[in-house]
């Protein structure tokens, strides 16, 4: 589990491509403190740690993973945001993150302002049933609260408003329109969609219970 508050920027050394899966390796001193077998979550995909050796570690990308997120788009080079499991002592400073990706969506444009940047990203359609305004989302991992929501010609869209120290630490900062940007919707709206659909009636009891 995770909070969605990068610890630190990463770089990609290297990504080798294997039969239906990849191996991506980032160089980061956040290595120094792995073990095999860790998590870390890259560019908000939860990994586990392979190796590490001369200052980066080692992850394997399933293809299952790969299909869903934006990771398989990263080359050598590429910044990634870091960030290591919540400890059961910690501060819950951004909200409940799993690193498990829903789905990729696209940067749309970027609205600079004074104090701020105004991201627009547009959703897969599936998942635009679970972003509400004041709502939380992780985009790339970074744990963010939606500023808008609207639909129009292209699809689905959110908004997100970036603070100077968000630009600065993450790769949200950087990145251009066109961008694919991992996405992971509150888990408590997956829950809640769930739990009520279980108790619909099913085709037919409801005309049935009332006659």
């Amino acid at each position: 589990m995770f909070t969605g508050i990068v610890e630190q920027l990463g770089e990609v050394a290297g990504i080798e491509q294997l039969a239906e899966a990849a191996r991506i390796t980032v160089r980061s001193p956040l290595a120094a403190g792995c073990a095999h077998g860790d998590s870390i979550a890259v560019n908000g995909v939860c990994l586990t740690v392979t190796g590490t050796a001369g200052g980066a570690f080692t992850a394997d990308v399933m293809a299952e993973t790969l299909r869903r997120c934006a990771l398989g788009e990263l080359r050598a080079g590429s910044p990634v945001n870091l960030e290591r499991p919540l400890r059961l002592d910690g501060r819950l400073g951004g909200h409940l993150v799993q690193g498990h990706v829903d789905g990729a969506g696209t940067l749309l444009h970027r609205s600079p302002g004074p104090h701020w940047e105004v991201l627009r990203i547009g959703l897969p359609p599936g998942l635009a049933r679970y972003v509400v305004e004041k709502g939380s989302i992780a985009v790339d991992g970074v744990s963010l609260t939606v500023s808008a929501t609207g639909d129009d010609a292209a699809g689905p869209w959110f908004e997100v408003s970036l603070i100077p120290t968000t630009l600065e630490l993450t790769t949200l900062g950087r990145c251009q329109p066109g961008t694919a940007l991992n996405l992971e919707a509150d888990v408590i709206a997956k829950y809640v969609e769930r739990l009520t659909a279980s108790r619909q009636p099913a085709a037919g009891e409801e005309a049935k219970a009332g006659s």
